[in-house]
């Protein structure tokens, strides 16, 4: 159901479920957790995409599962176990890159948004449809859209339940690079690629400062910012980074 592959520093998690549309459900959910927690301290894995095979990116939430659902705790739990995984995702020491194609719907969307950076292929659709079924986003679909996309524009998707299109996305800030069809997995492998140059420990500080950073008043933010920066002045790959520079190379870092 997950299949994990590792390419030149990058791991890359495909969602392995075509006949389903790679659905999300409790065992896909668990192998993508049990793929990140391995992959967490592997200091070959420099960065991160997550794709799906088949003709789209994922079509959401199981439904085959959540209809055998018997009592609401078995959802809730449903819904905590996807929950706990984007969690995971999100908050991954290295920089993500989600690869859309054909779709993104529902908890498929929810998976890519909690990804650092997305990729999509043009004329992909991006959408939570939840509101036709009655309920709304439930893994994190309606505080992550609104952060990443004008909080209006998220209303209207998760208040109608009606997709965009990968341009407008693109337009809007939500996709980070459109690719052509049949070309958004090497899209983001070549975008996984050049975070991947970067020096390790700077590629965790940025990604921790800007995540913790937003939920704090811009005077501590700032404080945490230059204590940060003051901890990596030490590193060796800081030390390789300024030689690099004046040597009109690239840095040949190694994470300390």
């Amino acid at each position: 159901m997950v299949r994990v592959e590792l390419r030149d520093r990058i791991a890359v998690l495909t969602l392995d479920r075509p006949g389903q549309l790679n659905a999300v459900g409790s065992e896909t959910a668990d192998l993508l957790a049990r793929a990140l927690n391995d992959l967490r301290d592997n200091d070959e894995v420099r960065a991160l995409v997550v794709a799906g095979a088949g003709r789209a990116f994922s079509a959401g939430a199981d439904l085959g599962e959540i209809e055998s659902f018997t009592a609401p705790g078995q959802f809730r739990a449903f819904v905590g176990r996807l929950t706990e995984t984007f969690a995971l995702l999100e908050e991954f020491p290295k920089p993500s890159v989600a690869a859309v194609h054909g779709f993104a719907f529902g908890g498929g969307l929810e998976l890519a948004l909690a990804c650092d950076l997305r990729v999509a292929e043009r004329g992909a659709r991006l959408g939570l449809p939840e509101m036709k079924l009655g309920v709304v986003p439930g893994a994190g679909g309606t505080q992550r859209l609104p952060r990443l996309a004008p909080p209006a524009i998220a209303k209207q998707m998760i208040l109608t339940g009606e997709p965009i299109d990968a341009e407008r996305a693109h337009a809007l800030g939500l996709v980070n690079e459109l690719a052509e069809p049949g070309g958004a997995l090497r899209t983001a492998e070549a975008l996984a690629g050049r975070l991947a140059a970067g020096a390790p420990l700077a590629l965790a500080a940025g990604k921790r400062l800007i995540d913790y950073g937003l939920g704090m008043d811009l005077e501590a933010a700032i404080a945490y910012e230059r204590e940060t920066v003051a901890v990596l002045f030490s590193t060796e790959d800081r030390a390789e980074g300024l030689k690099a520079f004046r040597e009109r190379r690239p840095g040949e870092f190694r994470g300390v």
